[in-house]
This record gives structure tokens, sequence and C-alpha cells, in this order.
């Protein structure tokens, strides 16, 4: 992040959780103590906004925290090549402030050149959280005008609803046949009671995910909170399980695994960098040996989980006397047997080909990737890129705790009346001290104070100038939380009554989008569930 911008500290803001564990659920009302536990436990990247050409302030602001992969999308972007983002909204209720971020993280990848798609998520509020589709329908169409009235262009855009779009479902269907229950199980805790549909949605959810890239693969990004980091990582590992082809690092003709690749690569560099080594003459059981030396020197230049360093020795003896020799590996996942051949015939240079795999010695990764991928998709196949994502922080609750849509003083609507906004900011909780006189003395504490993260994340938008001089008036003692909130209140009202204004504008808009909003479909009802935001 910029030095010169306050940002929210990365371990408050939500409830607490007691294990030292984070379970990420993306139904549930996930709530998380230390944010820096995602970076150790689902490895998560922390977000660094100097990477990204004309940061969105909540990148600025560190309310966009972390990422998967988005340094490509990032990269795309400043070379003005394709990219693309989505997300979707599930409607259960109207949308909120909470949501808001959201939109706002879509729309500046839109105004940045990216092609936005924006979703309604109805197959899951049906399916998962038992919403009627008359409810569905009538939340749906709230959500999409909020979207359009704060900035989204439909007619530069795509929106969507998951019930009606054919292309998606048939998407959806071949990704289920990749997939299988002990992987439902595994990532979400669906049992013998979980019903099919729930399943059912969560493959829309992927194919959601992958959908910008039907028609051409490209760097995406999936603007979420923390809590849907399940279905990113699933998608992903799905968009994989669809190629043709896998291209991975090899060293001789038998295959390794994610991590023998790993030690290989570091065991390689480090005999590199050896002067009593010549790896131009390395053989497999010379560089076991050399593994085995490392294993029992505290001083040596690498480590090893012991049961991957003793699987890799193995494989290393049984190759015997075959040359260690660098190279690019093209495996075969999908593909027909004229995408594997047209494969061979495009790889340039020298090559061997084997069973199920092509090793190539001249060329470098990424020159294999793009090779891979146009064969695939010259042969009907897909081509995808794993999706990247960004994860922005839950908002607090304006009563403290988390901000949930069953609690109506704890979040604002986008359909809250004016007054009532600003009478829901002054009766918020605040980071202050328990009187004025100690406030002034040791100012307040911003980084916990809900109040403070309207200015952040809502009131002053682009300008960090004013962001900075509420952060820096409040904890230097010269803000009290009667003014500050009285402020707040105001800017709010503000905010609610252009907003609405905007979203009667919005209406025309709509109306011109093809998009059905009056579904005719039948289904059960159910009672509508707690919504984390």
């Amino acid at each position: 992040m910029t030095e010169d911008q306050p940002t929210l500290e990365t371990d408050g803001g939500t409830d607490s959780v007691s294990s030292d564990d984070v379970a990420l659920d993306p139904w549930g009302s996930s709530t998380i103590e230390d944010y820096r536990k995602l970076f150790e436990q689902f490895g998560i990247e922390e977000f660094d906004a100097d990477e990204v050409p004309d940061p969105h302030y909540l990148m600025r602001r560190g309310a966009i925290f972390g990422h998967r992969e988005y340094e490509r999308v990032a990269e795309a972007m400043a070379n003005d090549e394709p990219f693309a983002a989505l997300s979707g909204f599930m409607p259960t209720g109207d949308p909120h402030i909470g949501h808001k971020m959201v939109f706002d993280e879509l729309i500046w990848h839109q105004q940045q050149g990216g092609e936005v798609y924006g979703l309604i998520a109805d197959l899951e509020a049906h399916s998962a959280r038992g919403m009627s589709w008359d409810e569905i329908d009538e939340h749906a169409r709230s959500y999409l005008l909020s979207f359009i009235a704060l900035g989204f262009d439909p007619e530069d855009g795509e929106l969507y609803r998951q019930s009606d779009n054919r292309e998606l479902q048939d998407l959806a269907f071949e990704i289920g046949s990749t997939t299988n229950f002990s992987e439902f199980e595994a990532i979400y805790g669906f049992g013998g009671e979980t019903n099919v549909s729930h399943m059912q949605s969560v493959v829309t959810q992927l194919a959601d995910i992958l959908y910008p890239q039907l028609d051409e693969p490209m760097p995406t990004v999936i603007p979420v909170g923390p809590d849907q980091d399940p279905h990113v990582r699933f998608a992903r590992d799905a968009a994989a399980r669809m190629r043709y082809f896998k291209v991975t690092e090899a060293f001789a003709s038998f295959e390794l695994d994610d991590e023998e690749r790993a030690l290989f690569r570091d065991l390689y560099d480090a005999l590199e960098t050896d002067d009593d080594v010549e790896t131009e003459d390395l053989r497999c059981e010379d560089a076991a040996e050399r593994l085995l030396e490392f294993a029992n020197d505290p001083a040596a230049p690498i480590g090893a989980d012991p049961a991957t360093r003793d699987s890799l020795v193995e494989k290393l003896e049984n190759g015997g006397k075959e040359p260690i020799r660098p190279r690019v590996r093209f495996l075969d996942r999908n593909a027909s047997e004229a995408a594997f051949d047209a494969l061979i015939e495009e790889i340039p240079g020298e090559k061997r080909r084997y069973d199920a795999h092509i090793d190539s010695f001249d060329l470098d990764p990424e020159e294999a990737e793009e090779i891979a991928r146009e064969v695939e998709i010259e042969h009907d196949g897909y081509g995808f890129q794993a999706p990247s994502s960004i994860y922005h922080r839950f908002m607090t609750g304006l009563t403290g705790g988390k901000m949930s849509s069953s609690i109506p003083a704890s979040h604002i609507s986008l359909l809250d009346d004016p007054e009532d906004g600003y009478d829901k900011v002054k009766s918020a909780a605040t980071g202050g001290r328990t009187t004025a006189e100690e406030q002034r003395e040791l100012g307040g504490k911003p980084d916990e104070c809900p109040v403070y993260e309207l200015y952040a994340y809502l009131l002053a938008e682009g300008d960090d100038e004013f962001a900075t001089r509420v952060y820096e008036e409040c904890t230097a003692g010269e803000r009290l939380c009667g003014g500050c909130k009285e402020q707040a209140a105001e800017l709010m009202a503000e905010f609610l009554e252009e907003h609405q204004e905007k979203r009667e504008e919005a209406k025309e808009l709509l109306e011109d989008v093809d998009i059905d909003l009056g579904s005719d479909r039948r289904g059960l009802g159910g009672r509508e569930e707690e919504d984390a935001v």
C-alpha cells in the first residue's frame, strides 16, 4: 500500500474467531479476526496497490487486502490487452452499502477497459436460501438498478441471471462431469442431507467464474469477500481439469508430482551454483546422491518434506544413468488424438514424444502454454486461464460486530430513506474513548470504528486527502465522535438521496437490457437465511 494513505488494520473489524483456524463458509456468516491467517492457511497473497495502474481507492486504503494472481489482470490492464471481471449478487434482500463495494470494484474494472459481467445468482438463492421466485425477481431488479445507478454501463457489459443463461448451464454440465461428491464434502462440508440442487448451484457458480472466457480465454478477476474463496479455488481447479494439456517443468523422462518437481528445481538450482558440479554431465543417480547429502547437512542450500525427498530420491535412483536435462513437458489431460498430433506438429525445435506427454527442449513455459492453448481452441477446447480474484474486508456492522441483512440497524440499505440513513449513522457505535477529555488526550481508534469505515469505504470515495484528514484528526484527538458522526450522517443522507435519484434514471436503462426479471418458474418456497455482508 502507498505509505501516505491510512489503511484499516488487517486484524480487526469483525467478530472474533476462537479457533486458530479460519473457516470460510460461502453461505454462512463468516467473520475473520485476523485476515493474515488467510495468507498462511489458504495461500491468498497480500494485495499491493502499487502494482496496479491507477488503483481504485478501495485498493489504496487497504479495504482490498488480498488476491490470487491479480498480477495477470493488472498486466493486461497496463498493456491494453483483453481482461474481464465478474461477480454475482444473490438476491436475498435489498442491496446495501456492503454490496456497494463489489459494485464499485466491477465498475472500476469496466472503466479500465475490462469486459464486465454482473450476474443474478437466482439458482443459488432458491436452492441454498429457499427464496421464492417472486422474491428473487423483486430483489434482482433492485440490485441491477443500484448497479447501473452507481455507474455500470449495461451497453458495454453483460447482465444475466443463472436460470436463463443456456450457455452457462451447458458449461456447468461439462464442469460437473469433472467433479465428484467427495470434493463437495471436503470443500463445503456437504453430507448426505445436502440437497442435490444446492450442489448443482455450486457447479453453476464455477461456470459463472469461467463464463467470461467462453469466447476468448483471458485474464479474469472475481471481486469477492474472503468467504467466497472456496468457490474461487474450486473454479481454478476446474479450469485446469478442463484443459487438454498441462504444461509443466521436467528434468528427465519420468513424471513428478508438484512437490517433487519444486524440490527438483531447488536441487538443480543449487547444483548449478556449485563449482564442483557439471550439470551438463549430471545423471539421475548422481542427483539422488547429492539430494541425500543435502538431507544430512543442516547448512544445505535446500530443505524438503522428508516424504517428498524420499519419493524423489527413489525416482532418481530408478532413473539410473539417464542424463538430467531441463525441459518443458506437455501432459495429455483431455486431448483427442487429433489434438495431440497437432500439438506435436506445432512444437518447434527438439522434442520427444511419449505415450501421454511430449517434451520440448527449446521452449520456455510461457511459449509452451500459448502453443498448448492455441491447439486446444483449434480443436474445440476451452483453453481456460485460471481465474484471478481480489478480496475485500467485511464491513463492520454499525452496531458493532458483523453487518447482517437480518439486523436492520447494523447496515444501511441503498433503498433506505435518507433520514433513516442519517439516524442509523448517528446511532452507530464508534472507536472513540469513554469521554471527550480522554479522546482529546489519547486520540480515537479509527481502525476499530464502524463510522470511520463509512468514510474509508464510501463517504470519502476517491478523495484520499479527506479520508486521511479524518483518520489523522481522530488519532490525534482533534476529532470527537459527535461531530464526526454528524458529518458522516449528513454525507450518508446526501449519498442516499443522490443514489435513489439515479436509480429512477436507471429504470429506463434497465428496460433496454436483455434480461427477464419476471420469472414464470414454479418452485418450493422457503425461509430466507441470514446474510453476512
